[in-house]
């Protein structure tokens, strides 16, 4: 389907937004366990390239913001999330809205944002060696994968089945959820 014959509901598009910054605020999460990447690639189809990049963008902007911390990381970690929506619009242009390949593009995803931030904000603006960056990225990214392919699996599919698709809730879909069943 191309993006225009999905319903917008910009409604739901700020309400998710809320929610995926509400849980990048809470205390004690683990850094870079967040929805951002499994709400932007669903987000993605129905929104579009414009709509999908400020939500990336966005994400990271208004988090900076709330919590005190923003520097040039901002601008590189929130334009590479930005891109990264734009690339899940292109890559589900022609691809299915399913966990498998919700869980590919969160793997490749991933890892391009971790190599672009991770390897560059440290050596470029803190005199980090690429050595020091690398090492120190490995456990982060390791994390990061883990966190984005666990939503990826869940969480995407339950995004565009329930809140783009319009399907209703029903009371089977907790045992839809725990079998796996295909949503």
């Amino acid at each position: 389907m191309e993006t225009s014959t999905y319903k917008k509901n910009y409604f739901k598009y700020i309400s998710i937004f809320i929610f995926c910054m509400l849980m990048r605020l809470l205390p004690f999460r683990p850094p870079n366990v967040e929805p951002i990447m499994a709400t932007m690639m669903p987000f993605g189809k129905v929104y579009g390239k414009f709509l999908g990049f400020m939500f990336g963008f966005s994400s990271i902007l208004l988090y900076d913001i709330i919590t005190n911390k923003v520097g040039i990381w901002t601008l590189i970690t929130g334009l590479t999330y930005g891109l990264l929506a734009i690339l899940a619009v292109e890559f589900f242009r022609k691809r299915k809205q399913n966990r498998i390949n919700y869980v590919y593009f969160a793997i490749i995803g991933t890892l391009l944002y971790d190599a672009i931030t991770g390897l560059s904000v440290g050596p470029l603006f803190f005199n980090q060696s690429f050595m020091q960056a690398l090492i120190g990225q490995i456990p982060f990214t390791l994390l990061h994968l883990v966190g984005n392919i666990s939503f990826a699996f869940f969480l995407s599919p339950i995004i565009y089945q329930y809140l783009i698709l319009d399907k209703k809730l029903k009371n089977s879909f907790s045992w839809e959820l725990l079998t796996l069943k295909k949503i």
